[in-house]
C-alpha cells in the first residue's frame, strides 16, 4: 500500500485542513459533540441536529466542498476519488457531519447520474448536493428483504401515470423526507429481477402515508410506509420500465462500502473517555477490551487505505470488497457499544439519566440498524463466499419463474 500522499495531493489535504479548521471544531469525544446527536432521544435535540447537518451540507456546497467527485455539471467538485478519501480522513477529525444527508448523497446521487434523464438531472441533483431536500430509500419489504427482488408493491401504468400500492419498511428518515427512491413491480408475468420499475416519489403525493417504528431506543429512526392508490407520473420513472433491477443495482452498490466507511461516533476516543471517567483504565480486562477497540480501528483504516491505494492508482485487484468492508465494521462496532456499556457498571442499567443522554444505550442497541441495513452480515457473507472466494452458489430454482407463480408468504 502506499500511505504517502503525492505533491498534488498534500496540497490538496492542506486546502482541505484549512477550510475545515475555518469552519469547525476539532471532536473531543464527549457529549459536547454535536455531531453525535444523531442517536439523540430527545426531540429538540435531535431535530437540531438535522437543522445543523442541513446547514453543514449548505456550506459544503456554497463553499465549493460538496460532492467533490461530482461533475462539475452537476454542482460538484469534478475531483477524483482520492481527493474525496483525503476530504472524508480530515473530515473525521472534526464535529461536523452531514448526518442522514450522507446517505441520500451516496445512494441517490449516482443513480440519477447514471440513470436519470437530463431533465430529473437538472432538477434533483443541484438540491440533493445541497441539502435542500431530504430523500428516503424505499426498497425493503415484509415480505421482500434479503431477496429484495421478490417485492410485491405494484405499479400499474394509467396512461402517462402510474397507480401503486403496496407496503415498504425500515425506511430510514422518510418521516422527515421530500423524496424517495422506489422499487416497484410492473410486470408479474415474467421472473422476479424482470418487471421491477424505479421511480422518484414525491413523498408528499396523497396516498403516501409514513408510519414511524418506535424502536427500543424510544426513537423511530425507521418507518414503514404504505402506498394506496399513488399517482406517480411517467416522468419520474429512473432507468427504463421493467429495468428498474439494473438501476437499483446501482443503489445497492454504493449502500455496503457507505455502511463500511462510515464515519462514527462511537470511536476509540469515546471509549476511552467513558472508561476514564468511570475509573476503569487500571482495570486490566477492560485495558485488554480498549486495546482490541484500538487494534479494530486500525485495522479498518488499514483497509480503507488499502481500497484508497487501489483507487489513487487505478490497481484494482486490491481493492477490498465492500462486503468484507461493510462485515468488519459491524463486528467492530458491536464489541466497541457493548464495551461502552460494560464499562459503565452499574450506570449502564439507567437510560437517559446515564452519560449523555444514554449515549451508550443507545448505540448498543442501534448496532443492529448496521447489521442488518443495506444487506445482513448473512448476505454479505454470500457475496464474500461467492465473489471472493469462489464457492459455489447456493442452488436456485426460483431464476427463470415468472414473479406471479412463485410463492408467496
Amino acid at each position: 500500500m502506499d500511505f504517502d500522499d503525492t505533491p498534488a495531493e498534500a496540497e490538496f489535504r492542506a486546502e482541505v485542513r484549512t477550510f475545515l479548521e475555518a469552519h469547525a471544531s476539532l471532536k473531543r469525544g464527549d457529549e459536547s459533540d454535536w455531531s453525535r446527536n444523531g442517536a439523540a432521544t430527545d426531540p429538540e435535540v435531535a431535530a437540531d441536529f438535522r437543522r445543523r447537518c442541513h446547514e453543514w451540507q449548505a456550506l459544503l456546497a456554497d463553499e465549493g466542498w460538496a460532492g467533490i467527485t461530482w461533475p462539475k455539471a452537476f454542482g460538484g467538485r469534478g475531483g477524483t476519488p482520492a481527493q474525496q478519501i483525503i476530504f472524508n480522513q480530515e473530515l473525521a477529525r472534526f464535529d461536523a457531519t452531514s448526518g442522514f444527508l450522507t446517505a441520500a448523497l451516496a445512494l441517490v446521487g449516482p443513480t440519477i447520474m447514471t440513470h436519470g434523464t437530463p431533465e430529473q438531472q437538472q432538477r434533483y441533483l443541484p438540491k440533493l448536493l445541497r441539502g435542500d431536500e431530504t430523500w428516503c430509500q424505499l426498497f425493503s419489504e415484509p415480505g421482500a428483504g434479503s431477496d429484495l427482488s421478490a417485492l410485491s408493491t405494484r405499479a400499474v401504468r394509467d396512461g402517462d401515470e402510474f397507480v401503486v400500492n403496496g407496503q415498504k419498511v425500515w425506511n430510514s428518515s422518510a418521516q422527515h423526507a421530500d423524496f424517495g427512491i422506489l422499487i416497484t413491480r410492473t410486470n408479474p408475468d415474467v421472473p422476479k429481477h424482470e418487471g421491477i420499475t424505479y421511480f422518484i416519489l414525491d413523498m408528499r403525493t396523497p396516498g403516501v402515508e409514513v408510519r414511524p417504528l418506535v424502536q427500543a431506543q424510544g426513537v423511530a429512526h425507521f418507518n414503514e410506509v404504505f402506498l394506496s392508490d399513488v399517482r406517480i407520473p411517467l416522468e419520474n420513472v429512473v432507468g427504463e420500465i421493467d429495468g428498474g433491477w439494473k438501476v437499483t443495482r446501482t443503489t445497492l452498490r454504493n449502500e455496503s462500502s457507505m455502511i463500511g466507511g462510515a464515519g462514527q461516533a462511537t470511536t476509540f476516543a469515546a471509549v476511552l473517555s467513558t472508561a476514564a471517567r468511570c475509573g476503569r483504565t487500571n482495570d486490566p480486562v477492560v485495558r485488554q477490551e480498549l486495546a482490541k477497540v484500538w487494534s479494530n480501528e486500525q485495522i479498518l483504516r488499514y483497509l480503507q487505505m488499502r481500497m484508497q491505494t487501489a483507487v489513487m492508482t487505478g490497481r484494482y485487484e486490491l481493492a477490498v470488497h465492500g462486503s468484507l468492508l461493510k462485515n468488519f465494521f459491524t463486528r467492530a462496532l458491536a464489541h466497541r457499544v457493548t464495551l461502552g456499556l460494560d464499562v459503565e457498571g452499574a450506570e449502564a442499567m439507567l437510560n437517559h439519566e446515564a452519560e449523555g443522554d444514554g449515549f451508550w444505550q443507545y448505540q448498543c442497541l442501534n448496532q443492529f440498524a448496521s447489521r442488518i441495513g443495506g444487506g445482513t452480515e448473512e448476505v454479505h457473507r454470500n457475496n464474500l463466499a461467492e465473489q471472493a472466494l469462489g464457492l459455489p452458489r447456493d442452488i436456485r430454482s426460483d431464476l427463470d419463474v415468472p414473479w406471479k407463480d412463485l410463492p408467496k408468504g
